[in-house]
Protein backbone atom coordinates (compact mmCIF):
# COMPACT_ATOMS: atom_id res chain seq x y z
CA UNK A 1 0.00 0.00 0.00
CA UNK A 2 1.29 3.59 -0.80
CA UNK A 3 1.58 6.12 1.33
CA UNK A 4 -1.22 8.16 0.48
CA UNK A 5 -3.05 4.91 0.36
CA UNK A 6 -2.24 4.45 4.07
CA UNK A 7 -3.16 7.36 5.21
CA UNK A 8 -6.37 8.00 3.81
CA UNK A 9 -7.63 4.10 5.16
CA UNK A 10 -6.69 5.20 8.39
CA UNK A 11 -8.77 8.64 7.89
CA UNK A 12 -11.25 6.93 6.75
CA UNK A 13 -11.24 4.31 9.31
CA UNK A 14 -11.16 7.28 11.64
CA UNK A 15 -14.28 8.93 10.60
CA UNK A 16 -16.08 5.95 10.47
CA UNK A 17 -15.58 5.11 14.31
CA UNK A 18 -17.65 6.72 16.96
CA UNK A 19 -15.91 8.44 20.24
CA UNK A 20 -15.19 5.55 22.94
CA UNK A 21 -14.21 6.73 26.21
CA UNK A 22 -13.23 10.35 27.70
CA UNK A 23 -11.55 13.01 26.39
CA UNK A 24 -8.81 14.21 25.99
CA UNK A 25 -5.74 11.91 26.18
CA UNK A 26 -2.47 12.00 27.10
CA UNK A 27 -0.25 9.96 24.18
CA UNK A 28 3.09 9.01 26.23
CA UNK A 29 5.52 6.97 23.97
CA UNK A 30 7.34 4.56 25.98
CA UNK A 31 11.27 3.65 24.15
CA UNK A 32 11.84 0.74 26.54
CA UNK A 33 8.26 -1.23 26.32
CA UNK A 34 8.07 -0.33 22.49
CA UNK A 35 4.40 1.13 23.38
CA UNK A 36 1.94 4.27 23.93
CA UNK A 37 0.43 4.47 26.79
CA UNK A 38 -3.01 6.53 26.60
CA UNK A 39 -3.79 8.05 29.42
CA UNK A 40 -7.60 9.63 30.27
CA UNK A 41 -7.09 13.05 31.57
CA UNK A 42 -10.58 13.40 33.00
CA UNK A 43 -9.90 9.57 34.95
CA UNK A 44 -6.36 10.49 34.87
CA UNK A 45 -5.28 6.79 34.81
CA UNK A 46 -4.17 4.31 31.65
CA UNK A 47 -7.07 3.74 29.79
CA UNK A 48 -4.93 1.56 26.84
CA UNK A 49 -1.73 0.74 26.04
CA UNK A 50 -0.76 0.67 21.93
CA UNK A 51 2.12 -1.38 20.48
CA UNK A 52 3.89 0.70 18.26
CA UNK A 53 7.51 0.72 16.38
CA UNK A 54 10.75 0.58 18.26
CA UNK A 55 12.25 2.84 20.29
CA UNK A 56 9.35 5.30 20.31
CA UNK A 57 10.31 9.06 20.93
CA UNK A 58 8.53 11.74 19.21
CA UNK A 59 4.92 12.42 19.27
CA UNK A 60 1.80 14.62 18.00
CA UNK A 61 -1.70 14.39 18.47
CA UNK A 62 -3.74 15.95 15.64
CA UNK A 63 -7.28 16.10 17.01
CA UNK A 64 -8.61 18.07 13.98
CA UNK A 65 -7.49 14.35 12.11
CA UNK A 66 -8.53 12.36 15.03
CA UNK A 67 -4.98 11.17 14.70
CA UNK A 68 -1.69 10.11 16.60
CA UNK A 69 1.94 9.98 14.85
CA UNK A 70 4.46 8.28 16.53
CA UNK A 71 8.11 8.77 15.85
CA UNK A 72 10.53 4.83 15.65
CA UNK A 73 13.44 5.81 15.25
CA UNK A 74 15.02 2.29 15.51
CA UNK A 75 11.98 1.05 13.10
CA UNK A 76 12.46 4.04 10.86
CA UNK A 77 9.22 4.30 11.10
CA UNK A 78 5.93 6.52 11.63
CA UNK A 79 3.01 4.82 13.76
CA UNK A 80 -0.27 6.18 12.91
CA UNK A 81 -3.34 5.74 16.02
CA UNK A 82 -6.48 6.12 15.83
CA UNK A 83 -7.96 8.39 18.73
CA UNK A 84 -10.89 6.90 18.73
CA UNK A 85 -10.20 3.50 18.45
CA UNK A 86 -6.73 3.86 20.10
CA UNK A 87 -4.73 1.28 17.86
CA UNK A 88 -2.69 1.64 15.16
CA UNK A 89 -4.06 1.87 11.87
CA UNK A 90 -1.53 2.72 9.18
CA UNK A 91 2.77 2.58 9.55
CA UNK A 92 4.63 4.77 7.08
CA UNK A 93 8.27 4.77 6.05
CA UNK A 94 10.13 7.47 7.63
CA UNK A 95 13.55 7.81 6.50
CA UNK A 96 16.62 6.61 8.67
CA UNK A 97 15.63 8.26 12.24
CA UNK A 98 12.55 9.99 12.50
CA UNK A 99 12.24 11.77 15.90
CA UNK A 100 10.95 15.48 16.75
CA UNK A 101 7.49 15.69 14.70
CA UNK A 102 4.62 18.57 14.13
CA UNK A 103 1.57 18.63 12.03
CA UNK A 104 1.12 22.05 10.14
CA UNK A 105 -2.33 23.36 10.92
CA UNK A 106 -4.63 22.60 8.65
CA UNK A 107 -3.61 18.98 8.56
CA UNK A 108 -1.89 18.77 5.62
CA UNK A 109 1.22 18.01 6.09
CA UNK A 110 2.99 15.84 8.50
CA UNK A 111 6.57 17.08 9.53
CA UNK A 112 9.13 14.63 10.55
CA UNK A 113 12.83 15.55 11.54
CA UNK A 114 14.98 12.77 10.10
CA UNK A 115 17.91 12.96 12.33
CA UNK A 116 20.31 10.80 10.31
CA UNK A 117 19.71 11.43 7.19
CA UNK A 118 19.49 15.84 7.67
CA UNK A 119 16.56 15.64 6.27
CA UNK A 120 13.03 17.90 7.09
CA UNK A 121 10.47 15.24 5.71
CA UNK A 122 6.61 16.60 4.75
CA UNK A 123 4.46 13.94 4.78
CA UNK A 124 0.63 14.42 3.35
CA UNK A 125 -1.84 13.29 5.78
CA UNK A 126 -4.34 14.02 3.38
CA UNK A 127 -5.32 14.42 -0.20
CA UNK A 128 -3.06 13.62 -3.19
CA UNK A 129 0.01 15.84 -2.64
CA UNK A 130 3.31 13.34 -3.13
CA UNK A 131 5.79 13.18 0.12
CA UNK A 132 9.08 15.62 0.22
CA UNK A 133 12.12 16.65 1.52
CA UNK A 134 13.91 19.22 2.54
CA UNK A 135 17.99 19.02 3.36
CA UNK A 136 18.68 20.97 7.04
CA UNK A 137 21.49 21.01 8.95
CA UNK A 138 22.98 18.19 11.53
CA UNK A 139 21.02 16.04 13.44
CA UNK A 140 17.72 17.90 13.51
CA UNK A 141 15.59 16.92 16.72
CA UNK A 142 12.47 19.79 17.23
CA UNK A 143 10.15 20.49 14.78
CA UNK A 144 7.75 23.96 14.93
CA UNK A 145 5.39 24.74 12.31
CA UNK A 146 4.17 27.98 12.16
CA UNK A 147 0.25 29.07 12.69
CA UNK A 148 0.06 30.28 9.33
CA UNK A 149 0.98 26.46 8.12
CA UNK A 150 3.32 28.07 5.15
CA UNK A 151 6.42 27.85 6.75
CA UNK A 152 8.08 25.43 9.67
CA UNK A 153 11.39 25.76 12.58
CA UNK A 154 14.00 22.84 12.98
CA UNK A 155 16.26 22.85 15.53
CA UNK A 156 19.68 21.92 13.83
CA UNK A 157 21.24 20.58 16.73
CA UNK A 158 24.86 19.79 15.78
CA UNK A 159 25.01 22.95 14.41
CA UNK A 160 23.45 24.73 17.71
CA UNK A 161 21.09 26.27 15.03
CA UNK A 162 17.58 27.25 14.41
CA UNK A 163 16.21 27.02 10.59
CA UNK A 164 13.25 28.90 9.23
CA UNK A 165 11.84 26.62 5.86
CA UNK A 166 9.32 27.69 3.87
CA UNK A 167 7.06 24.56 3.51
CA UNK A 168 5.93 25.60 -0.47
CA UNK A 169 9.47 25.69 -2.06
CA UNK A 170 11.34 23.42 0.58
CA UNK A 171 14.04 25.94 1.12
CA UNK A 172 15.96 27.41 4.08
CA UNK A 173 14.86 31.11 4.31
CA UNK A 174 17.02 31.96 7.21
CA UNK A 175 19.61 30.94 10.26
CA UNK A 176 19.88 31.84 13.82
CA UNK A 177 22.72 30.67 16.10
CA UNK A 178 21.56 29.82 19.83
CA UNK A 179 22.68 27.65 22.82
CA UNK A 180 24.52 24.71 22.30
CA UNK A 181 22.87 21.70 21.11
CA UNK A 182 19.09 23.07 20.35
CA UNK A 183 16.86 20.35 21.16
CA UNK A 184 13.28 21.42 21.64
CA UNK A 185 11.07 24.15 20.13
CA UNK A 186 8.41 25.69 21.27
CA UNK A 187 6.49 28.11 19.75
CA UNK A 188 4.47 30.92 21.17
CA UNK A 189 2.40 32.76 19.19
CA UNK A 190 0.76 35.11 21.35
CA UNK A 191 4.31 36.90 21.94
CA UNK A 192 5.60 35.82 18.53
CA UNK A 193 8.49 33.67 20.42
CA UNK A 194 10.17 30.70 19.72
CA UNK A 195 11.78 28.80 22.62
CA UNK A 196 14.65 26.67 21.49
CA UNK A 197 15.68 24.69 24.64
CA UNK A 198 19.69 24.11 24.40
CA UNK A 199 20.68 20.43 25.92
CA UNK A 200 24.32 21.21 26.28
CA UNK A 201 24.81 25.03 27.69
CA UNK A 202 21.81 24.02 30.15
CA UNK A 203 19.67 26.99 28.72
CA UNK A 204 16.96 28.84 26.51
CA UNK A 205 17.34 30.87 23.99
CA UNK A 206 13.92 33.51 23.40
CA UNK A 207 13.59 34.12 19.46
CA UNK A 208 11.80 36.93 17.90
CA UNK A 209 10.06 34.89 15.58
CA UNK A 210 9.63 38.26 12.93
CA UNK A 211 13.65 38.89 12.64
CA UNK A 212 14.33 35.54 13.81
CA UNK A 213 16.90 36.48 16.37
CA UNK A 214 17.91 35.62 19.83
CA UNK A 215 16.42 38.32 21.97
CA UNK A 216 17.44 36.64 25.97
CA UNK A 217 18.80 33.72 26.59
CA UNK A 218 17.70 31.96 30.10
CA UNK A 219 19.77 29.59 32.52
CA UNK A 220 17.46 26.46 33.56
CA UNK A 221 18.65 23.44 35.08
CA UNK A 222 21.02 20.54 33.13
CA UNK A 223 19.92 19.48 29.76
CA UNK A 224 16.71 20.88 29.27
CA UNK A 225 14.63 18.58 26.68
CA UNK A 226 10.96 20.15 26.90
CA UNK A 227 9.19 22.96 27.53
CA UNK A 228 5.15 24.09 27.82
CA UNK A 229 3.04 27.06 28.49
CA UNK A 230 0.35 26.36 30.93
CA UNK A 231 -1.74 28.31 33.68
CA UNK A 232 -3.22 30.22 30.43
CA UNK A 233 -0.32 31.00 28.77
CA UNK A 234 1.41 32.71 32.05
CA UNK A 235 3.83 30.36 32.77
CA UNK A 236 6.23 28.85 31.11
CA UNK A 237 7.59 24.82 32.56
CA UNK A 238 11.03 23.41 31.21
CA UNK A 239 11.89 19.53 32.15
CA UNK A 240 15.10 19.27 32.83
CA UNK A 241 16.74 15.63 32.15
CA UNK A 242 19.91 15.95 34.34
CA UNK A 243 18.72 17.69 37.40
CA UNK A 244 15.17 15.85 37.50
CA UNK A 245 13.66 19.22 37.97
CA UNK A 246 11.18 21.37 36.46
CA UNK A 247 12.33 25.31 36.26
CA UNK A 248 8.82 27.59 35.92
CA UNK A 249 9.49 30.36 34.40
CA UNK A 250 7.35 33.66 33.52
CA UNK A 251 6.31 33.45 30.16
CA UNK A 252 5.88 37.38 29.57
CA UNK A 253 8.66 38.72 31.97
CA UNK A 254 11.32 35.92 31.22
CA UNK A 255 11.99 35.80 34.60
CA UNK A 256 12.47 32.51 36.65
CA UNK A 257 10.25 31.61 39.71
CA UNK A 258 11.01 28.53 40.69
CA UNK A 259 12.47 24.71 40.49
CA UNK A 260 10.29 22.29 41.30
CA UNK A 261 12.17 18.93 42.41
CA UNK A 262 11.34 14.87 42.83
CA UNK A 263 11.36 13.97 38.85
CA UNK A 264 12.79 11.11 37.42
CA UNK A 265 14.78 12.22 34.36
CA UNK A 266 12.12 14.19 33.13
CA UNK A 267 11.61 13.91 29.63
CA UNK A 268 8.22 15.79 27.66
CA UNK A 269 5.90 17.97 29.13
CA UNK A 270 2.51 19.45 28.52
CA UNK A 271 -0.27 21.20 29.71
CA UNK A 272 -4.19 21.19 29.56
CA UNK A 273 -6.59 23.24 31.67
CA UNK A 274 -5.00 23.57 34.84
CA UNK A 275 -2.57 20.93 35.08
CA UNK A 276 0.73 20.23 33.66
CA UNK A 277 2.32 16.89 32.66
CA UNK A 278 5.77 15.97 33.10
CA UNK A 279 7.18 12.27 31.57
CA UNK A 280 9.36 10.69 33.49
CA UNK A 281 12.19 8.58 31.87
CA UNK A 282 13.75 7.15 34.73
CA UNK A 283 10.38 6.45 36.70
CA UNK A 284 8.19 5.23 34.22
CA UNK A 285 5.28 7.62 34.92
CA UNK A 286 3.95 11.01 34.31
CA UNK A 287 3.62 13.57 37.43
CA UNK A 288 0.19 15.24 36.89
CA UNK A 289 1.16 19.02 38.84
CA UNK A 290 -0.90 21.79 39.54
CA UNK A 291 0.06 24.71 37.21
CA UNK A 292 -0.64 27.76 38.55
CA UNK A 293 1.72 26.24 41.78
CA UNK A 294 3.28 23.72 40.60
CA UNK A 295 2.43 21.43 43.26
CA UNK A 296 2.21 17.65 42.58
CA UNK A 297 -1.47 16.01 42.68
CA UNK A 298 -0.43 12.59 41.52
CA UNK A 299 1.80 10.21 39.27
CA UNK A 300 0.44 7.86 36.49
CA UNK A 301 2.37 4.79 36.28
CA UNK A 302 3.10 4.09 32.22
CA UNK A 303 5.52 2.07 30.23
CA UNK A 304 9.00 1.54 29.95
CA UNK A 305 11.51 4.77 29.75
CA UNK A 306 8.66 6.87 28.98
CA UNK A 307 9.99 9.79 26.77
CA UNK A 308 6.72 12.03 24.58
CA UNK A 309 8.76 14.24 23.09
CA UNK A 310 5.87 16.43 21.28
CA UNK A 311 2.75 17.56 21.82
CA UNK A 312 1.28 14.50 23.49
CA UNK A 313 -1.96 15.67 24.04
CA UNK A 314 -5.23 15.18 21.69
CA UNK A 315 -8.58 14.99 22.01
CA UNK A 316 -10.79 13.72 18.89
CA UNK A 317 -12.91 16.20 17.37
CA UNK A 318 -16.57 15.04 16.63
CA UNK A 319 -16.90 13.44 13.08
Amino acid sequence: MTLRARLASSLALAAACGAAGAAPFAYITNQGSHDVSVIDLERQAVVATVPVGRSPAGVVAASGLGLVFVSNPDSRSISVIDMRRQAVVATLPAGDGPVGLDITPDGQWLLVADWYRNRLLLLPSRGQAAPREVAVGRAPAGVAAHPDGRSAWVAERDDNQVAEIDLGSGRVLRRVAVGEHPFALLHDAARQRLYALNVLSNDLSVIDTRSLTVTATIGVGRAPYGAALADGGRLLYVSNQHDDSVSVIDAQTLRPLRTLRGFGYPEGVAAHADKVYVVNWMDDDVSVLDAASGQQLRRVATGRNSRAFGAFIGAPTPP
